[in-house]
């Protein structure tokens, strides 16, 4: 198999270090600021994208595809962000008759507007916050907002990243957070849907790592927890998550399974929660449809190369494991280095 990375930087190098494992060809698509770059060179052949502008190169699907064309790639694999969960492009892969090395496009849809996903994990049974989003207008989501009772969260349905979300403690005060949360929202995602939810005084970000083929098994790889976090980003992930009640580990694993074969899921992928660090009670957060910049502490406990599994599976093959072949040794750690100026509020500065 030829498989074109549509991504860059460490990410194109991890893949293609497992790819070249499996016996398999790899193509580097780059921009010009990145025609030096390590993962250039390490691919076995590497084709031009267009210039720095991401719009005419790493998020350009026409350009991809010419690319895939060019260099009679037969299969795709997006990384992590850029196109990583975008379902047009998905499409437009298989659609060329290329294999995409992630999961179907109904299930990148599915999971990518929270408010779609959060039905989605209600009917399957999965327990989601309290929360309204039946109607955007202002005075719907006030009511709504008394109902669950202050504090709340209003939060964007659609992207993440941490853009669109305002706390809000009182009433005088949620006005202007569903206004500035729409706007946010609809610039960073062309779509300013709200939903308004109740806020979890003492969270915790638990993630389960989901792993499907295409013959309806789905597993998971543990936990991982990322509460620490600076702006919704998170700085420190680490797996196994420490200090989870059994009852809630268990129903943590269980959940993020029966919510991953509900969509057919069918690649590696985390679904996160919130755990009230009070209570010990779990609440679908969302599913992310692809694989994570953190996917190596998972990795370092089970001794499994996720990026293999997820071309094993596009190439139709079975899992290789069971549920019960999964085991944990270990504990590891990964740390976000963030370039921030201190003068300005520690504002993001590269």
């Amino acid at each position: 198999m030829k498989i074109l990375v549509a991504n860059r930087g460490e990410i194109a190098r991890r893949i293609i270090r497992t790819a070249r494992a499996l016996g398999h060809h790899t193509v580097a698509a780059f921009a010009d600021p990145d025609h030096d770059a390590p993962f250039v060179a390490e691919a076995d052949l590497a084709v031009r994208l267009g210039p720095a502008d991401l719009a005419a190169s790493y998020l350009s699907v026409p350009r991809l595809l010419d690319a895939v064309v060019a260099t009679g790639a037969d299969a795709v694999h997006p990384g992590y962000g850029f196109l990583s969960e975008q379902a047009p492009f998905a499409r437009a892969v298989l659609d060329a008759g290329c294999r995409w090395i992630g999961p179907q496009p109904e299930a990148i849809e599915a999971m990518g507007s929270k408010i779609e996903a959060r039905r989605l994990a209600v009917a399957a049974g999965v327990p989601v916050i309290p929360g309204f989003d039946a109607s955007q207008d202002p005075a719907r989501l006030a009511v709504a907002a008394d109902e669950l009772g202050y504090p709340v969260l209003v939060k964007a349905a659609a992207g993440g990243g941490g853009k669109g979300i305002r706390v809000v403690d009182h009433p005088d005060g949620l006005p202007a957070a569903l206004a500035e949360a729409s706007a946010e929202a609809e610039r960073a995602f062309g779509d300013g849907a709200l939903i308004v939810e109740r806020y979890i005084q003492r969270p915790r970000h638990v993630e389960v790592q989901v792993l499907g083929d295409r013959h309806g098994v789905v597993i998971h790889l543990g936990t991982r927890e990322c509460s620490v976090q600076r702006r919704y980003q998170k700085v420190l992930e680490e797996a196994p998550a420490p200090n989870l009640p059994g009852p809630t580990r268990n129903g943590l694993h269980d959940v993020a399974v029966r919510l991953a074969t509900a969509i057919g899921y069918d690649s590696a992928g985390p679904v996160e929660f919130i755990v009230d660090d009070e209570t010990g009670e779990y609440f679908f957060l969302e599913m992310n449809t692809r694989l994570q910049v953190e996917h190596p502490v998972t990795e370092a406990i089970t001794g499994l190369d996720l990026v293999e599994m997820m071309i094993r599976v596009a190439d139709g093959e079975s899992l290789p494991l069971t549920q019960d072949d999964v085991t944990f040794a270990g504990h590891a750690f990964e740390a976000r280095i963030n370039a921030e100026d201190p003068t300005r509020d520690f504002a993001p500065q590269t």
